[in-house]
């Protein structure tokens, strides 16, 4: 009877686990252990090879956004593997799986193999949805991310510019995905020196956040950060040492102390401390942040 109760045990957990959405984030932790277990639990029947499909991507969601990168490259193959089998490469359930497969990529450094597959799931939804589509601009905007972590930053402008501007004719200027838009194009701006652009983006992405996420919103904790490495290039520590404790200390509680965002806040900020001549402030600080990310990420991380 052992794959009945295994069916069962999917069943179960499909019907239970959320999406990695921010909202679903509590959920998502108490249940995550038992999604973990049930990686090597592949049922037979080919109902619950698609519910253990599915509750693997929404796996892979959640182990990518609270840090877990190894579990979120695993979970997300093997979701990807299944979904080609049962669906084929270009179903909308596979791509699902390929995108997140490539995200997981992204986060661990793997950006060649993360362009791949975001250039994939890019043209297929362009053929099958249209170039205007919400999934069709979700999957450019991952890939202009792609292209700014391997330092293309005019193929990173051009894609950025693109998706924002059909967002905000096809959702309008204050929609989530708007914003992270306008968020990613800040962020090519300010790794190109142009900061007064990427500031006055920055300030209209962060007030909004906050007005329609929260002020502990994921989102807004990451439009202060941006905001406060704007200020840091203009050499306006003060400002950015302030952005920056804020969003430490708050993603210290949303997040957890060795969360892969809490340490890049903890790295940006001793940056400002450096830059601000406090050096040894800054060492103390990047030396407890170095531990904890060799641990949590590895060595060969970027």
């Amino acid at each position: 009877q052992l794959e009945q109760w295994r069916e069962l045990f999917i069943e179960i957990l499909y019907s239970k686990f959320p999406t990695g959405a921010y909202e679903n984030w509590e959920r998502c932790r108490s249940l995550f252990p038992h999604v973990k277990a049930a990686i090597s639990q592949r049922p037979e029947s080919l109902v619950s090879l698609q519910y253990w499909a599915t509750l693997l991507c929404r796996g892979a969601w959640y182990a990518r956004e609270s840090g877990h990168i190894t579990e979120s490259v695993e979970m997300a193959s093997r979701s990807r593997k299944y979904r080609v089998k049962m669906f084929g490469a270009e179903n909308e359930e596979t791509l699902d799986s390929t995108a997140m497969l490539a995200l997981a990529y992204r986060l661990n450094g793997r950006w060649e193999e993360a362009e791949q597959l975001q250039i994939q799931v890019m043209e297929t939804h362009k053929t099958n949805l249209g170039a205007d589509h919400p999934n069709t601009l979700t999957s450019i905007s991952n890939l202009a991310s792609t292209h700014r972590n391997q330092g293309r930053w005019e193929e990173a402008e051009q894609l950025d510019v693109q998706v924002m501007e059909a967002r905000k004719t096809k959702l309008g200027a204050d929609h989530p995905s708007t914003l992270t838009s306008m968020n990613n194009l800040a962020l090519t701006f300010l790794n190109q020196g142009r900061w007064e652009e990427a500031e006055q983006l920055q300030m209209q992405v962060m007030e909004t956040s906050k007005t329609k996420l929260g002020a502990d919103h994921p989102s807004t904790l990451t439009s202060m950060n941006n905001l406060a490495s704007t200020y840091r290039s203009q050499g306006r520590w003060k400002e950015a040492e302030q952005l920056e404790l804020q969003a430490m200390e708050t993603r210290k509680i949303r997040l957890g102390a060795e969360h892969p965002d809490t340490l890049a806040s903890m790295a940006n900020l001793a940056f400002t401390l450096n830059t601000a001549g406090r050096c040894s402030e800054a060492v103390d600080l990047l030396r407890a942040c170095v531990v904890k990310q060799q641990r949590i990420l590895g060595l060969a991380h970027p």
